[in-house]
């Protein structure tokens, strides 16, 4: 076996403090940017009086389709990132570097797969996630997705390629790689949308040439690596090492895929409830609530970028610090963590409970009658009123997968998701009709935090233990 690099050894010197700012910022305004791909499109898109509230509900339907995408790609980034950072605090390169070749076959492969599948049953996927609110809905909806589609491969290769820049010591560049593909984006969508008038299909390119950017730089950093650069025999498959990693990431996934199954639940519930609203079951308001719901959803995640970007960040430095035995560091970690992260749901629940006109403004709100301004207010107040526990939950999910605890973070993703976060969105709307959609958030963030603090004092005896 080779010896490591020492380059890495400050990961278990230098103050956590210290090393949590020197990873987590360029993390989060990666996820920020990342997610400013669809947010910048939805802005556009709201502000564009072609296209308004249906092309906001379009948006609606096919983001959690670009979330899909997503939950692969992070699985296999993250759990990569998890594996080469304990990997190195073991003094075990070698299979750091297996490890990133394997990541790199295994997510060129998932792109390629899952654009054939999109385009294969675009209409059925679509009606899944409540496309079919309203003809024109329906029609925007399939000319964005079909566009978003053909950029799938080069998102999901972008995005697992960025945890992995940060496992090997360079979390500026994943950073830089990000935000250049996010500013094209952003250039092109007035362009396209505004100045070319190619409405969705303007929205869809502008998103997949920035995507296409992030991911040529992905492939250049793969070829100038420092610490795991993989030789050609290393994109070799090799099982045990893709399920190692693959089971290191699979909290990364659940917490997305299980995300769209509360998206398409809520959805299916929007459109089923809105339809025997006295106004929203109207055919010109029936796309609203959706719309709505999608621009209450994009300030989420802009707050929950912020958050997992704080909580990944300090993946490599839990690793390093785990394999190397230093667990008073990693205890000290999650400390600052959960204080940094309660701190960041107070400062979005001001937001949300007293500026939330503000935020509708900003999605096109002047284009719209009164009954969507009404709705938006209300969807904001009510659906995110728990987000401090929301942040606090998120960072415990992924702060237990750093330290190799997946079953654990595993099933706590799940019970949020799937059992509280698909089972009361539908389930309240049926005592409290449309309503019950926006209550389903907050219950379930209350629900979940309960176990969450369960987890918290255990974690803190557990490393307490082994310290002496």
């Amino acid at each position: 076996m080779k010896t490591n690099d020492n380059s890495n050894r400050y990961l278990g010197e230098e103050p956590v403090g210290r090393l949590m700012q020197k990873y987590s910022i360029p993390c989060i305004i990666s996820l920020l940017v990342g997610a400013l791909y669809n947010i910048v499109d939805q802005i556009f898109i709201a502000n564009a009086s072609y296209l308004g509230s249906y092309g906001n509900a379009a948006n609606t339907v096919v983001f959690p389709l670009t979330v899909i995408a997503l939950a692969i790609a992070v699985m296999i980034g993250d759990g990569c990132c998890a594996f080469v950072s304990l990997s190195l605090g073991m003094n075990n390169p070698d299979r750091a570097k297996k490890s990133v070749g394997n990541a790199v076959v295994a997510v060129t492969a998932g792109g390629l797969l899952l654009c054939a599948i999109y385009l294969i049953f675009s209409n059925g996927i679509i009606a899944m996630f409540g496309g079919t609110v309203n003809a024109e809905t329906f029609r925007y909806s399939k000319e964005y997705f079909f566009y978003i589609t053909l950029g799938i491969p080069f998102y999901m290769f972008g995005q697992a390629l960025n945890p992995i820049m940060r496992a090997d010591g360079s979390p500026r560049f994943a950073m830089i790689s990000t935000l250049a593909g996010a500013v094209l984006n952003v250039i092109l969508d007035p362009l396209f949308i505004f100045g070319f008038k190619w409405g969705m299909m303007g929205a869809a390119l502008a998103t997949v040439l920035g995507q296409i950017v992030t991911a040529a730089l992905a492939v250049w950093y793969l070829l100038h690596m420092k610490l795991a650069k993989p030789a050609r025999d290393d994109f070799a498959i090799d099982r045990g090492i893709c399920r190692k990693f693959l089971m290191l990431g699979a909290t990364s996934f659940l917490s997305q895929i299980s995300l769209v199954a509360a998206m398409a639940a809520i959805n299916n519930m929007i459109r089923q409830y809105g339809a025997l609203d006295p106004v929203f079951g109207m055919e010109q308001y029936a796309q609203i609530p959706l719309a709505v719901v999608g621009i209450v959803m994009k300030f989420f995640q802009i707050v929950i970028s912020i958050v997992v970007g704080m909580a990944a960040g300090c993946i490599p430095i839990v690793g390093f610090n785990m394999g190397a035995g230093l667990r008073h560091r990693v205890k000290q970690l999650f400390t600052k963590l959960l204080m940094c992260e309660a701190a960041v749901g107070a400062v979005s629940l001001i937001i949300v409970e007293f500026f939330p006109g503000q935020l509708i403004r900003l999605f096109g709100a002047a284009n719209e009658s009164v009954f969507y301004t009404q709705f938006a207010l209300r969807a904001f107040r009510i659906y995110l009123c728990m987000i401090i526990f929301a942040c606090v939950n998120k960072a415990c999910f992924i702060f237990l997968q750093a330290m190799g605890q997946a079953v654990e973070s595993t099933a706590l993703s799940m019970i949020r998701e799937i059992v509280f976060g698909v089972g009361f969105a539908l389930l309240l709307p049926k005592f409290f009709g449309l309503s019950g959609v926006l209550y389903s958030m907050p219950v379930s963030d209350i629900l979940t935090f309960a176990i969450a603090l369960l987890l918290i004092l255990r974690t803190y005896r557990t490393l307490d233990e082994q310290s002496v």
